[in-house]
C-alpha cells in the first residue's frame, strides 16, 4: 500500500467514521449492562448519523459501491430516529441542512465532474464485479436491521433495538468480515470485528431479559 497524502486522507476518514461506530455501540452495550436491559440511548443516533457521514465519504473516496450502498440506505433512518426522539431538532439549522444535503451533493458532483464515476464504482480493476455483489448484497442485509427497527419503532412510536436487529447485525457482519478480508480493507474489518462481539453480546442480554 503507497501511503501517500491522499491515501492517508482516506484511511483516516474510514477509521474516524469506525471510531464513531464503535462508540455507538460500546455506549449502548455499557448502558445496557447496567441495567441489564437493551437501551436505545439518543448518543447511540448521533454518533451513528455521524459515522456514516463519514463513511460514505470513505466508500466514496475508496470507489466502493457496496460502502456507499450501505451508508445512503441507513442515513436517513438514523434521522429518522433522532426525529422520533425529539433530537434532531436539537440541532443547528445549518447543520441539519448540510447533512440533508450531503448525499445529493456529491451525486450531483458524481455526475458532473468531467468524469465518469459510474464507470469508476462498477468496472473497477481492484473490485471484481462477483465481490461486488457479495459486498452489496452484505451490506443490503446489514441494512436490514435499520429498516427491521425503523418499522418497529414507528409500530411503537418509540425508538428501539429489537432482538431482530441484532440477529441481522451479526449475519451481515460476518458478510462484511469476509469482504473485508478479500478486499483488504483494514477499516472494514476492525469495524466489523468489535460490532460483532457487541452484537453477539446484545443478544446475550436480551435472552435473559425474556427469561426474567
Amino acid at each position: 500500500m503507497n501511503w501517500s497524502v491522499p491515501d492517508f486522507i482516506i484511511y483516516l476518514t474510514g477509521f474516524c467514521a469506525q471510531l464513531l461506530f464503535s462508540a455507538r455501540l460500546l455506549v449502548q452495550w455499557i448502558l445496557s449492562e447496567k441495567v441489564k436491559k437493551v437501551l436505545t440511548p439518543e448518543l447511540f443516533w448521533e454518533l451513528s448519523l455521524a459515522a456514516s457521514f463519514l463513511m460514505f465519504a470513505y466508500g466514496w473516496m475508496r470507489d466502493d459501491f457496496a460502502i456507499m450502498l450501505g451508508q445512503t440506505l441507513t442515513y436517513f433512518i438514523y434521522i429518522r430516529n433522532m426525529q422520533i426522539q425529539k433530537t434532531w431538532k436539537k440541532l443547528p439549522l445549518t447543520v441539519r441542512f448540510i447533512v440533508y444535503t450531503f448525499p445529493v451533493a456529491v451525486i450531483f458532483y458524481s455526475f458532473n465532474n468531467n468524469q465518469t464515476d459510474i464507470i469508476r464504482l462498477f468496472k473497477n480493476k481492484n473490485i471484481p464485479p462477483e465481490l461486488i455483489i457479495w459486498g452489496s448484497v452484505a451490506q443490503v442485509i446489514f441494512t436490514l436491521r435499520f429498516v427491521y427497527q425503523w418499522i418497529i419503532s414507528e409500530h411503537k412510536n418509540k425508538s428501539q433495538l429489537p432482538e431482530g436487529f441484532w440477529i441481522l447485525s451479526l449475519t451481515g457482519s460476518f458478510m462484511i468480515l469476509i469482504y473485508a478480508v478479500i478486499r483488504k480493507d483494514p477499516v472494514l474489518f476492525i469495524g466489523q470485528i468489535f460490532g460483532f462481539i457487541i452484537y453477539l453480546r446484545n443478544i446475550i442480554i436480551g435472552n435473559r431479559e425474556k427469561k426474567r
